[in-house]
Formats: C-alpha cells, structure tokens, sequence
C-alpha cells in the first residue's frame, strides 16, 4: 500500500495542473540527487550502468 494513497473516493479537490507540475519537478530533482549519491557510494557499478546504458544507445541508433 502507498503511503499517499486512499482506497475509497477522494476528499480533495482534483489537483490542477500547476500542483502536478510542481511536485513532478520535486519528484524529478529527488531523483536526480539520488543517483548523484549513488555514483559518489558506488562509482564502479555506476560505471558499468553508464557503459551498459550507451551500448543500448548505440544499438537503436541508425
């Protein structure tokens, strides 16, 4: 079960668009932060992922 969710109707007031964008931006930059600690607590794993990542890229392109 998700902390921020409810099982039966909503209470609130539907969330409009600029709430959406705001909390997707804090969602995004969380994010973003923990894959910087991640690279800085495992850099090898990190590494091999980002090898991994452009290998794919790579695949795709024509």
């Amino acid at each position: 079960m998700g902390a921020g969710r409810r099982s039966g109707p909503s209470q609130d007031p539907p969330e409009t668009e600029a709430e959406r964008r705001k909390r997707r931006a804090v969602f995004l930059r969380e994010l973003a932060e923990a894959r910087e600690l991640r690279e800085r607590v495992q850099p090898r794993r990190t590494k091999e992922r980002r090898m991994r990542e452009a290998m794919r890229m790579r695949t795709f392109r024509i």
